[in-house]
């Protein structure tokens, strides 16, 4: 099993953590805040997740999951997230995060405006599309009927092997959106978004999505 380095101790990182832990996997998680804050949250998680440093947390996994809001991706530690995999959580909330003219006008996606921040990194966008408890809540065996279906993004293959294995770990069937620049097809005003679907569902949802940019 792996070591994952979680970036984010907020409701998706302590859900996301839960679920793989469950699972035999070991955390190394970190907050904004520095890993004294955590004590209760490590408590919770067992001896399988110890806190760190965001640093420290980076080089600790073989992969990374950031799940921080989108105005925090200027702080991560682009050092020790060179060569890994790093799978991003993030939602693009104007109002939370101020507005980003490269992701309002098209120009990149939510996942691709975090690759050219991290760009020794190879990055893919999952489980930006559900609720954080349901990370828990919602997994089922293979071959279950109606079983519920996630998405992921990535332009590296490496990434996507990574996104959909993890996504079947944890109980869902995996959908390929494909590269980052139609990982829009996931974001918060599209019909993907926070919904329990099929696959079956989940890919006419990506087909109907419409992308909302500014001049």
């Amino acid at each position: 099993m792996s070591t994952i380095g979680v970036l984010g101790a907020g409701h998706i990182g302590r859900n996301f953590s839960l679920a793989v832990i469950a699972r035999g996997h070991d955390v190394v998680i970190a907050n904004a805040q520095g890993p004294e804050t955590l004590a209760g949250l490590i408590a919770e998680l067992g001896p399988h997740a110890r806190a760190a440093t965001a640093g420290e947390a980076a080089t600790a996994g073989e992969w990374a999951l950031v799940a921080i809001p989108l105005g925090g991706v200027e702080a991560l530690p682009t050092d020790e997230l060179a060569d890994k995999v790093v799978l991003a959580t993030c939602n693009y909330f104007a109002r939370r995060d101020g507005p980003l003219a490269e992701i309002d006008s098209g120009r990149l996606t939510v996942p691709a405006y975090i690759q050219a921040r991290l760009a020794e990194s190879r990055v893919g966008r999952a489980f930006n599309h559900i609720d954080a408890a349901q990370i828990v809540s919602d997994g089922s065996p293979d071959g279950t009927a109606n079983r519920r279906a996630l998405a992921f993004a990535a332009d590296d293959a490496d990434v996507r092997t990574l996104a959909a294995g993890l996504y079947d770990e944890l109980g869902f069937d995996a959908v390929d959106v494909g590269g980052l620049d139609e990982a829009w097809r996931l974001d918060v005003d599209q019909p993907t978004f926070v919904v329990r679907q099929n696959a079956a569902e989940l890919r006419a949802n990506l087909a109907r999505a419409e992308r909302h940019v500014t001049a």
